[in-house]
């Protein structure tokens, strides 16, 4: 029995990633369904910056902006998420957290990855503010202030390196990131980073809201302006449980892993953005969404072309 599918292509996310992807199917006359429960990443940033054409615009602005644009072209979305995806004979099926099931002749999975901080008293409070994590999309802002470098694992040391281009008054919290060897110490002394092994039990802040340093287990207290960290990273990919895509297992989690087109071992599966790529910031984000949606149009282009084939020689 053949199976009538709903759309050409469902997008699970709307994100940069998603709705470049969204924005290249509905310009190639695809039917679209953009699944999308409005909790982007970034959405605790009141900036976004290193876009080009878009620096300075706020990430709700900017995806309000990309939705029209996606609309404009014949788009539809649905305010659910997914919950579940299972291949049919010829495609996919989708059941979202509605209730409702959609199918679709492909899928492209684009949910991003969930950030889990500390659980440090007053760190959390100001994620995106004052609490950052990306030196490319939040050091100009900070330029020359005290900066603080919570290391979560031993990468952040990589961190401690590089926020030393923005400022010269550097502290690396370095409780978690394991043993500092004497030859990188050094390194990080020479350009007078400080290294502060102790560990760190509260950031604090002022009336207002705003950081002003950190505390450490003995009590003392240092001043502070902004603290970058990396949380722990958290592929938002279970409703593609079952479905036994290969994985790429990278220092900061497990994650899909697709081509650079976004394909995936499942034929009928794409995946662009975060959810593939944990370090792929706004730019990096839309140009996997806008491949993966080009060569899911060009999948079933070829598709088109094998059924009607295949037709006229029954014929």
């Amino acid at each position: 029995m053949e199976t009538t599918h709903d759309f050409d292509v469902i997008i699970i996310g709307a994100g940069a990633a998603g709705l470049s992807a969204a924005q290249m199917l509905g310009r190639s006359l695809r039917s679209v369904l953009v699944l999308d429960t409005s909790n982007p990443r970034n959405r605790f940033a009141g900036h976004m910056h290193g876009v080009l054409g878009g620096d300075g615009l706020s990430p709700r602005d900017f995806l309000a902006r990309g939705r029209a644009e996606a609309t404009a072209y014949g788009v539809q979305f649905g305010a659910a998420g997914a919950s579940t995806v299972a291949e049919t004979a010829t495609g996919v099926a989708v059941a979202t957290t509605d209730g409702s099931t959609f199918t679709a002749r492909r899928l492209i999975a684009a949910t991003g990855v969930r950030d889990d901080l500390p659980p440090i008293p007053g760190l959390a409070e100001g994620w995106g503010r004052d609490v950052l994590h990306c030196p490319y999309c939040h050091g100009w802002e900070v330029r020359g202030q005290r900066i603080g470098v919570l290391a979560t694992s031993p990468m952040g040391l990589h961190q401690a390196h590089l926020l030393r281009q923005w400022s010269n008054d550097v502290v690396f919290l370095s409780a978690d990131a394991g043993p500092i060897e004497d030859t990188v110490a050094s390194t990080l002394a020479s350009r007078d980073v400080v290294i502060e092994d102790r560990r760190v039990l509260e950031v604090t802040r002022n009336d207002a809201g705003a950081l002003t340093g950190v505390r450490l287990e003995d009590g003392e207290h240092v001043g502070l302006d902004a603290i970058f960290t990396a949380g722990e990273l958290h592929p938002q990919d279970g409703y593609l449980d079952g479905l036994a895509l290969d994985r790429d297992e990278l220092p900061v989690g497990s994650f899909i892993h697709a081509d650079f087109t976004g394909k995936t071992n499942n034929a009928r599966i794409f995946a662009a953005g975060n959810i593939t790529n944990p370090m792929a910031n706004v730019p990096i984000s839309m140009a996997a969404g806008t491949m993966a949606g080009s060569m899911v149009n060009m999948d079933l282009v070829t598709e088109d072309f094998d059924l009607a084939a295949a037709g006229a020689n029954a014929a």
